[in-house]
C-alpha cells in the first residue's frame, strides 16, 4: 500500500508540550500507512532533543527536518513543511496542541475516500489552557465560536459565514500541494504567523470542505504578556493593520486567478475604512501610508477597477460622505 497520510509537524519552543502531541499523531490507529515530517525551526530548548528521542523509536514514521536557523516566519515552516509531503492525504498539527481520538485519521480518510465531492474534512476541538485544563471561562471559549459550524462548507460560506470550518488541528485534506497548481508560497508571503485561514482558502479554491461534530483534537489557547504563541504575541500587534494587510495579500493572489465578486469589492472598501478611520484618529506618517496602501490597490485596482481616481480626492470624498451619512 502507498503512503496514504503525511502529517505536517511543525514545532518551535514546545519543549513542554511537544512529546504529547507528536505521540498523539504517532499512536494513531489506522490500516493504512502515515509519515510525519517535523519542522523543527531551530529551538532554543529541548525540543529538537526530545523530537531525536521519538524518532528513535519510531524511525519509520518521523521524518524531521531539523532547521539549522530560525526561519523567522512560522508560516515559512509551515510552507516549506507542507511541500515535502507525499501522502495522499495531508493532515496539520502544532506542537503544543494535540489529537484526543486515536482514530481521528482513519475517520477522516474514511470519509473522504468515500465521497470525492469534498476536498478535506474538518472536525470540532476543545480548548485547553497551559496547563492541559479545559478552558471553562465563556469569555474567552467564544474564541472557539468561529469554528462552530456543521456539515458541508463552501467558498462562499468563507466569504460570508463568518465561520471557519476548522481550526488547523482538525484538517485532513487531499494533497493538492503535490502538483503545484497554485504557488502556494503566498502562505508565508502574505503574514508571517496566520496560516491556517490561508490554507482553508488553498483548499476552498479547489472544492468544499466537510466539518464533521466529532471532538477529536485539543487547542491549547494561550494568551499572556510574554508568551510566544501567536495569541499572546497578537497582543502587541495591530490586528486591524495586520488583517487587512493580510487580507489585501490574499486577495491579490486570488484575483491573478477569478474576477473580483461583489464580497471582494465589499470588503476592499471596509478595510480602505478602518484605515481611513484610523488615520483621522491619528494622523501619523504611518498612518497615513496604511491608508495609501489600502487605497492603492483596494480602491485603484479592484473597486474603481482600473478607472482614474487621485488619492486626495477620493479620501475627501470619502470623509465628507462618513459625516453626512450619505456614503454608497
Amino acid at each position: 500500500m502507498g503512503l496514504k497520510v503525511s502529517v505536517v509537524f511543525i514545532t518551535y519552543n514546545h519543549e513542554k508540550y511537544v512529546e504529547r502531541a507528536l505521540r498523539s499523531v504517532l499512536e494513531q490507529e489506522t490500516d493504512f500507512p502515515f509519515e510525519v515530517i517535523v519542522g523543527e525551526d531551530c529551538s532554543t530548548d529541548s525540543t529538537r532533543k526530545i523530537i531525536h528521542e521519538l524518532q528513535k523509536e519510531y524511525p519509520k514514521q518521523v521524518k524531521p527536518l531539523f532547521r539549522e536557523k530560525n526561519l523567522g516566519r512560522p508560516t515559512k515552516n509551515v510552507y516549506e513543511t507542507m511541500m515535502k509531503c507525499q501522502g495522499e492525504y495531508v493532515a496539520f498539527l502544532e506542537g503544543d496542541d494535540y489529537w484526543s481520538d486515536k482514530h481521528k485519521l482513519q475517520k477522516q480518510v474514511d470519509f473522504l475516500e468515500a465521497h470525492p465531492e469534498y476536498i478535506a474534512a474538518a472536525h470540532g476541538c476543545e480548548l485547553i489552557d497551559e496547563n492541559g485544563d479545559v478552558i471553562t471561562d465563556e469569555n474567552v471559549r467564544r474564541v472557539i465560536d468561529l469554528y462552530d459550524y456543521s456539515g458541508k462548507f463552501t467558498f462562499q460560506d468563507y466569504e460570508y459565514s463568518g465561520k471557519w470550518p476548522g481550526h488547523y488541528a482538525t484538517i485532513v485534506c487531499r494533497n493538492v500541494f503535490k502538483n503545484r497548481q497554485y504557488d502556494y508560497s503566498i502562505l508565508y508571503r502574505a503574514h508571517d504567523f496566520v496560516d491556517d485561514g490561508v490554507i482553508l482558502l488553498f483548499l476552498l479554491l479547489q472544492g468544499d470542505i466537510y466539518r464533521m461534530d466529532d471532538v477529536m483534537s485539543a487547542w491549547r489557547y494561550v494568551r499572556k504578556s510574554d508568551g510566544g504563541n501567536w495569541n499572546s504575541l497578537s497582543m502587541k500587534r495591530n490586528l486591524i493593520k495586520d488583517d487587512c494587510y493580510l487580507r489585501q495579500a490574499l486577495l491579490k493572489w486570488v484575483l491573478e486567478k477569478r474576477e473580483a465578486d461583489d464580497f471582494a469589492v465589499m470588503m476592499c472598501k471596509k478595510d480602505f475604512d478602518m484605515a481611513l478611520k484610523l488615520y483621522v484618529k491619528n494622523p501619523t506618517r504611518e498612518n497615513q501610508q496604511f491608508l495609501r496602501d489600502m487605497f492603492d490597490y483596494n480602491i485603484k485596482e479592484v473597486v474603481m477597477k482600473g478607472k482614474k481616481v487621485s488619492f486626495m480626492g477620493y479620501t475627501l470624498k470619502a470623509i465628507i460622505e462618513k459625516f453626512t451619512g450619505n456614503r454608497s
